[in-house]
This record gives C-alpha cells, structure tokens and sequence, in this order.
C-alpha cells in the first residue's frame, strides 16, 4: 500500500500531468467568453457621418421640425385640410428623419444588417421631397396670410429643397456603388476564367489526369 506521501505526491503529478496536456491540447474546456451584447453601452457617436455631407444635410432637415412648430401655433384655421395636411406631412418627415439620423450617428444600423439602409434613406428622401414640395404649395394657396403660416411655408420650401439635395446625393452614391460591385463582379469573373483556361493548357495536368 502506498503511503499519504505518496499518494499526495501521485496526486500534484497527475494535477501537473493533466494541465500540461489540457494546455497542449487541441481541445480546450469550454471556457470560452460569452458573446459580447449589444445593448446600449456600445453605443458611441459616429463623427464621421455628421462631419460628410449626407450628415450635415440630415441635420438640415430640421427645417422640417421647425415648419411642424410653426403649424402647431395656429389656434384657428378655415378651410384647414391644407393646414392639416402640411401637419400630417412635417410630424412625419421630422419623426423618420430624425430615427435615422440616430440610426447613423450612432451606427446603429450596423446592427441591423438585414435591412438596406441606403435604399431605405432614399426612399424617404424621396418621399419628403415629393410631399413636402405638395403641401407647402396647397399651404401657401390657402393660407390666411398669417404669420406662422408664412413661416411654415417658407420652411417647408426650404425643407424641400435640402430633402431634394440629399434625394440628388443618395441616388448617385447608389449608382456608384452598384457599378462598382459589377465591375467587381466582372473582374472576379475574368479571372475565374483565366485561372480555368491556365489549368487547361499545362501539359503536366493533362498528363496526371491521363
């Protein structure tokens, strides 16, 4: 029978034995850290897209919260289907601009890859500028010359056109971007065939298939 000496010792050469191999081992314990979350504590400023262009003219938008503003400090309107209409039109443009403009400057939609957020930012782009250009004429052929109206109207017209600017921008970043990813298409696609014809023509291949 072995002593406790050397049992303790048999025991710290099987506990050295075993970590030495645990640690050269392939394969390791499950000990691996839990994936990262995603919650609100990675959220950081994306100063980048507020300093470019597209950043700068969604911050422009603004003017259409400020029409909403100045549409709200009427008390009293008749008719008023152009004043509701405009309402309808400048609560919409400022809420779904300004859930993008949170998207993007906090990169947001990095998480969310399964939805094309330049395709969805053209399309409201688009929307605002059609709706905004619609409401702001209906507003100013019936408005009552009061002075929240004007102001309305001026900034929806201003709205229009910054909304129209960016409408402009997205569309050709969308076309640069898709004729760069044909070209690229293109190009893997020639090598690939390049790549077939060279392994085609050498001899040695032919030989070993033979």
């Amino acid at each position: 029978m072995r002593s406790g000496e050397d049992l303790e010792g048999f025991d710290g050469e099987a506990s050295s034995t075993s970590m030495i191999s645990g640690a050269s081992s392939p394969y390791q314990p499950t000990t691996e850290p839990v994936s990262q979350r995603h919650g609100l504590r990675g959220l950081r400023c994306h100063p980048d897209y507020l300093k470019g262009t597209l950043g700068r003219l969604k911050i422009a938008q603004v003017l259409a919260l400020m029409s909403f503003i100045c549409i709200e400090t009427i008390m009293e309107c008749s008719p008023c289907e152009g004043l509701y209409f405009f309402e309808f039109v400048s609560c919409s443009a400022s809420v779904v601009t300004g859930v993008l403009l949170l998207m993007f400057s906090l990169n947001l939609h990095t998480r969310i890859p399964q939805i094309n957020w330049k395709i969805t930012d053209l399309v409201n782009t688009g929307l605002c500028t059609f709706f905004f250009f619609i409401a702001s004429v209906v507003l100013a052929a019936l408005n009552h010359r009061k002075g929240a109206e004007i102001a309305a109207v001026i900034f929806g017209f201003l709205a229009t056109a910054v909304y129209a600017v960016n409408s402009f921008l997205a569309v050709k970043n969308w076309r640069n971007n898709s004729r760069q990813q044909n070209t690229r298409q293109t190009s893997d696609y020639m090598r690939a065939r390049t790549e077939s014809r060279e392994v085609d023509h050498r001899p040695e291949i032919q030989r070993l298939d033979g």
